[in-house]
């Protein structure tokens, strides 16, 4: 393949002071991880702690193979969300190893708010297992919930994605041979006692772990007994009496301890890509992607660039580089994955989205994953694009993305607006995971574009409706602001519209766990054939 050469001068002082702005917004990132990664509080987490419990992602640590990575996802769920009192949603997930066996991990922060379930908190929930089910990994759920959050009826209990969606969700994949494990280390009371009694096998901790489908308080409201908590659905009594409960273990690091040994013993086939290369290093250094993206969306920068640091010895063979040059396609290797890329330099003209068609439909037939790296204002619009038959080949390009059986994988390195979202393989379309930048924008249109249309329809109602100038400026304002408030990261990310911010420079490592765990389930793909755009 040949290698993208570069021509970015890291002397250069705008590189220097686009990275410089960069830095802030890496800053802020790890500043608002940091909000995640406290949890509850110090005084529910030393509650926790004098409990005899361990923290929540330090149980993750102590389950996964030492040494090996953990992706976790979605970590600023909540943000700016409930007075910021809903870190990370109440909820860990995320991807590890545990015993040579890659698995998905759901696990309960019972430092915030009890561990119990609000609507983000149902959601995250629920795209983990999606997750799970899609690239059948294992699921282990770390247990210490208390159940659905009862002020919030209306967002987690009625419809098919509430509290419900999560056990009927488990049911299915351990009735399509996904294993459902768990370890219990607190109260599991109401919904919260299915997670585990729906599992396959499970371990509860003595003097801690509790499981009833009512609690003592609905007891005694109910039948008027008194009974307390363990009495009532300790673990000594679900292991020994019951049956409910599989195992029973003394202390927590033991219970995490029989988990392993439980994905140990379960002898779970992930065929691995065989096909996979020795990986190799991109010539040129992912540190300095952030100096060539900048703060300003407005000024553009080549895809090529970040393509060149993402990818093995920045080697990329590009599809048709002279025609629908507003799209960039390509092969590369990415960690030793053959992947195809699909990346965005700008509007989507009609002859970038038969490009885009075409090289989807060589990807599905040659069983390649594709990336999508997003950077669009959308398609291009006007009547001569509409005489083009933009509205005809813009389909094209979202049916193919829409069919391709395929795993598909997006990052968000710039603007994604409007339907540019949708035909780059957008949330909707269910890629297998995407990602935004810090420096990223998603929405619906930009702020200038739809505080502009919605100016217009103002304007034009004020003979219905009369406004002054000074009342017509601040309404401009406002509209801006709530467009610029709504394309932002942490907006979205809050609402689980992706599955987590990152720092640019680690996306190739992001990716590698990503297309690893594809390539651990190759789809079936009958031979078809390419029509070509």
């Amino acid at each position: 393949m040949s290698v993208l050469e570069t021509r970015i001068d890291p002397a250069d002082p705008d590189f220097r002071a686009r990275a410089a702005a960069y830095d802030a917004l890496i800053d802020q990132l790890h500043e608002r991880l940091g909000w995640a990664l406290a949890g509850g509080g110090p005084k529910m987490v030393e509650r926790h702690r004098a409990r005899g419990k361990i923290l929540v992602r330090e149980r993750i640590d102590l389950l996964i193979d030492p040494g090996t990575a953990f992706l976790e996802l979605t970590p600023l769920a909540g943000w700016g969300l409930y007075d910021n009192q809903l870190p990370a949603a109440g909820i860990v997930t995320g991807i590890g190893t545990v015993r040579g066996t890659a698995c998905m991990i759901i696990a309960n922060d019972a430092t915030v708010k009890g561990g119990s379930f609000f609507r983000e908190t149902v959601k995250k929930h629920i795209r983990a297992q999606e997750i799970a089910r899609e690239n059948r990994l294992p699921v282990l759920y770390l247990v210490d919930c208390g159940g659905a959050n009862l002020n919030q009826m209306e967002e987690v209990f009625y419809d098919e994605n509430h509290f419900g969606g999560t056990f009927f969700r488990q049911c299915r994949m351990s009735a399509e041979g996904i294993p459902q494990l768990a370890a219990v280390f607190g109260e599991c009371t109401a919904g919260g006692a299915y997670i585990p009694a729906l599992c396959d096998e499970f371990v509860m901790v003595e003097g801690n772990a509790s499981i009833h489908l009512g609690g003592p308080q609905i007891v005694k409201a109910a039948i008027s007994e008194i009974v307390d908590r363990m009495e009532l659905g300790g673990a000594a009594l679900h292991t020994l009496q019951s049956g409910v409960s599989d195992h029973i273990a003394p202390d927590e690091h033991a219970a995490i301890g029989r988990l392993r040994d439980m994905v140990g013993a379960l002898a779970y086939a992930q065929p691995f890509a065989p096909g996979r290369r020795t990986p190799r290093p991109p010539r040129h250094d992912p540190a300095e992607i952030p100096g060539i993206l900048g703060t300003d969306l407005s000024r553009p920068f080549d895809q090529r660039e970040i393509i060149a640091r993402l990818v093995d010895d920045s080697a990329f063979h590009e599809f048709k580089p002279a025609w629908g040059d507003t799209l960039v396609t390509g092969f590369a290797h990415l960690e030793g994955f053959p992947v195809g890329i699909i990346a965005n330099n700008g509007v989507l003209f009609s002859e970038a989205c038969l490009k885009g068609t075409h090289f989807i439909e060589l990807c599905d037939q040659r069983g390649v994953p594709i990336l999508f790296l997003q950077n669009t204002t959308g398609f291009m619009v006007g009547r001569e694009a509409e005489l083009g038959g933009i509205a005809k080949h813009s389909a094209k390009l979202v049916y193919a993305m829409s069919n391709a059986r395929v795993p598909r994988y997006t990052v968000v390195t710039g603007a994604s607006y409007g339907a540019g979202n949708y035909g780059m393989s957008g949330r909707g379309f269910r890629p297998r995971f995407m990602f935004m930048w810090p420096n990223a924008r998603l929405g619906g249109m930009n702020p200038d574009v739809g505080s502009s249309v919605l100016m217009d329809l103002r304007r034009a109602s004020i003979s219905r409706h009369p406004a002054s100038e000074e009342e017509l400026a601040a309404y401009e304002a406002r509209l801006r602001r709530m467009f610029e408030e709504k394309s932002d990261p942490y907006f979205c990310t809050a609402r689980l519209f992706d599955d987590g911010i990152i720092d640019p420079r680690d996306t190739r490592r992001v990716l590698g766990i990503c297309l690893a765990i594809g390539a651990m389930r190759p789809e079936p793909r009958p031979a078809r054939p390419v029509y070509r755009m």
